[in-house]
């Protein structure tokens, strides 16, 4: 058996290695793969009695220097070996670690690396996206002509998630904007954000922005609560506690959806390449994946055109290129969504029906074992109405209920959904989706819900979050 790797904790961008760890098993072998440092809460909390330091070294950079930063560590992140602990770390050694403790297939990690390529590379313009274009001198002066911003704390605190690295994009443009970072990674996905903040380092950017503390609920706690702006990712029950923290951004479930209008419901088979993307990418894994279809005809038709296609998709090797589908790491928390689809197959007669089309497009029941690994196969289920408690529900895999809904319902009956793909040109319904806070992102037309303009904010805005404006006039 292969050493086991060390991931320390990074204190101000130096290495530490804890007594406290938690070592991390393969995903296939369940031997033990990584041992990770772990930081208490007292180490956390003394550690940010300084935070006005590290905001003060990357106030001495301009914002021009910290975009050629970006740029300069999007080129090693992708290419280069990198500090890990003691040793160090290629990019193929990268893929295959991140692969070994999350079961994403080598190929999928392979697309989220090239997503934090890009937002790196790109830090200027997505950043330009994020405050609507505002003179660089705003964050230099802190004001550019007669506007003024001032920033709303000394860092930027992150609970991060092990689902999917290229979720690590959505906090790399907080370094950009002058904010020191301090960031908790998922116990299963230690790699990305250590790998970003070394390939940033690298490249110019000043260790003391940075602090990289594995831990449990506790520090990631003490996190949220000491640095004067955060951010979580996580479920809706380990993400309860924060909500109504106008102090923290919460990226939870996503409820992300696919609507095609009555103008448009005669021609859906066009966009069945659309829905099948929006489902299937990155193994479902994503907030931006469509969990919904709601059409208000064809909803039979479509499902079953769905199930069809995506009943094609089988586990396969990590280090397959054609694979598209990723196991559980924790066979148990497949298990556990496979008998809650079922229990509510069953158990909604109440609020409507439901049937699980691709029952009859597979052999063996939705979860599978290959390799040893547990599997869910990808799900499309049929819901004659809106009130199932499957019709809007979202899963940690290719799963998609179909649902008839009258056009004059939406966006009402839609409830909160982090992207909505709009297949329509009644301009009605495109203003009341416009109109409607129930839709955080709109794609017009036939755009997968996973496809991100990273000019855009993806959810919420960080430089908002950040920044505030303040009323500000000079003298003549």
């Amino acid at each position: 058996m292969a050493a086991v790797r060390h991931v320390p904790i990074l204190r101000g961008g130096a290495p530490y290695r804890s007594l406290d760890t938690i070592r991390t098993p393969h995903y296939r072998t369940r031997e033990p793969f990584v041992e990770i440092s772990q930081a208490n809460a007292g180490l956390i909390r003394r550690d940010l009695r300084n935070q006005e330091g590290a905001r003060a070294t990357l106030a001495a950079f301009r914002a021009k220097e910290l975009y050629g930063i970006c740029a300069r560590a999007s080129g090693l992140f992708a290419e280069s070996s990198l500090p890990l602990g003691d040793a160090a770390q290629s990019p193929e050694e990268y893929v295959r670690q991140v692969s070994a403790t999350t079961g994403l297939p080598n190929a999928m990690v392979r697309r989220n690396m090239q997503k934090i390529r890009t937002v790196l590379a790109d830090a200027e313009a997505v950043v330009n996206g994020l405050t609507r274009h505002l003179s660089a001198e705003v964050f230099d002066a802190g004001y550019a002509g007669d506007v003024s911003y001032f920033p709303r704390s000394d860092s930027l605190g992150v609970v991060l998630p092990s689902n999917s690295p290229g979720v690590h994009s959505l906090w790399i443009p907080a370094f950009a904007m002058k904010t020191p970072l301090v960031l908790k990674p998922g116990s299963a996905e230690p790699w990305t954000p250590y790998r970003i903040i070394q390939a940033l380092m690298q490249a110019g950017a000043p260790p003391q922005a940075f602090g990289y503390y594995p831990a449990g609920h506790a520090g990631g706690g003490e996190i949220l609560r000491q640095c004067g702006r955060g951010m979580v990712f996580g479920d809706a029950a380990s993400t309860r506690m924060w909500q109504g923290d106008p102090r923290i951004e919460i990226h939870g479930p996503g409820y992300s959806k696919i609507v095609i209008g009555e103008d448009s419901i005669d021609d859906w088979e066009k966009y069945l390449d659309v829905m099948v993307a929006s489902i299937l990418e990155n193994s479902g894994r994503s907030c931006i994946n469509a969990s919904g279809v709601w059409v208000p005809r064809h909803a039979e038709k479509i499902a079953e055109a769905l199930a069809e296609r995506l009943a094609q998709v089988v586990p396969r090797d990590e280090e397959d290129e054609a694979a598209q589908l990723a196991p559980f790491a924790d066979a148990g928390v497949a298990a556990r969504i496979a008998q809650t689809i079922a229990s509510e197959l069953d158990g909604g007669l109440d609020n409507g029906a439901a049937r699980d089309v691709t029952a009859r497009y597979r052999e063996g029941g939705r979860l599978a074992v290959y390799q040893g690994c547990s599997y869910l196969l990808p799900t499309i289920v049929l819901c004659d109405s809106a009130e199932h408690p499957l019709a809007n529900r979202e899963f940690l895999f290719p799963y998609a209920s179909v649902v008839p809904v009258r056009q004059e319902e939406i966006p009402r009956a839609l409830g909160p959904s982090l992207v909505v793909t709009a297949i329509t040109r009644d301009r009605g319904l495109i203003a009341r989706l416009l109109s409607s806070s129930n839709v955080g992102r709109l794609n017009l037309g036939g755009i997968p819900t996973c496809k991100i303009s990273w000019e855009q904010p993806h959810e919420g805005n960080l430089f908002d979050h950040l920044y505030a404006r303040r009323a500000f006039q000079v003298a003549v």
